[in-house]
């Protein structure tokens, strides 16, 4: 179906026949997968996988097997018509939006798990998650087949495990992490930010000015101690109302590990609860 310059896809035999069609065109594909209810984060993804594709193909669907039995699957924010008109806006030529019944048989029985990276940040407090965000993208790229594919640093666990995804099962995708997004007083972008009230708006700025000072405390006061870290961090978080901290974590790039003192380039990550709604966010502390 065409929708005002979009191609809108819906079935998973369209989407094989419309990348076979692009492939024998001799145009490569980038592909943006989302869970949808865009804003501008998404929008930055769409746009850098202009640079390097020639067809842009976001993906909209709303991963059933990547929530927990008391997360909010049924209450994710979901509005297709504007996803439209913010992919159109963003100059998306495809939108590949299948059903739940679409992506999974009800006898659907194959999954994919890495052992390692998971163990890490939020693989504890979300058991099967990653699970079903490596079971979704692997499907995906075997359904749009894309030569590259993008994906939001915010989310930056994810990040690192569809990247080894990538290696260890051999796909021929190049992997771009894009920086992440943010709203003028800094809180990271989110769909999920739709959920917070004006007072729990104001407490979830907490997270970005609790990284901030981690930041200030490495480059500026050469504080290098992990735990002293954290706990400054924790702190600062816990001061505002309706926080409660799931982790805060500094950790090694690319495996995740925890470290105990900062030498190097090291991430610091995440994951608060405000009232009822967990946000993460994280950045990259570079030690003078």
């Amino acid at each position: 179906m065409q929708d005002s310059g979009i191609k809108i896809v819906k079935t998973i035999d369209d989407m094989h026949q419309e990348a076979t069609r692009l492939g024998l065109a001799g145009k490569t594909i980038a592909l943006v997968p989302t869970m949808g209810f865009l804003h501008e984060g998404h929008l930055a993804l769409i746009r850098e996988a202009q640079r390097h594709g020639d067809t842009v193909v976001v993906s909209i669907f709303v991963n059933p097997t990547q929530f927990g039995p008391t997360e909010d699957f049924k209450a994710y924010p979901r509005d297709f018509n504007r996803d439209l008109y913010l992919a159109r806006s963003a100059k998306a030529d495809v939108i590949f939006a299948p059903s739940h019944e679409t992506m999974y048989d009800n006898d659907h029985e194959t999954f994919v798990q890495l052992k390692g990276l998971p163990d890490f940040l939020c693989g504890p407090s979300r058991p099967g998650h990653f699970r079903g965000v490596t079971t979704v993208v692997t499907k995906l790229f075997n359904i749009v087949k894309p030569q590259v594919a993008l994906f939001g640093e915010k989310d930056y666990q994810q990040l690192a495990i569809i990247r080894r995804l990538t290696r260890d099962l051999s796909f021929d995708i190049r992997i771009i992490g894009v920086p992440t997004v943010r709203e003028p007083d800094g809180l990271a972008m989110s769909s999920r930010n739709a959920y917070l009230s004006q007072e729990e708006r104001l407490s979830a700025l907490s997270l970005y000015q609790g990284l901030q000072i981690a930041k200030r405390m490495v480059t500026e006061g050469e504080i290098t101690e992990a735990n002293r870290i954290k706990e400054e961090v924790s702190r600062y978080i816990t001061s505002h109302p309706y926080t409660k901290i799931d982790y805060v974590a500094l950790c090694n790039p690319s495996t995740l590990k925890n470290i105990n003192r900062v030498k190097e380039e090291t991430l610091i990550a995440l994951a608060v609860w405000v009232g009822t709604t967990r946000l993460i966010d994280n950045i990259v502390l570079k030690p003078r």
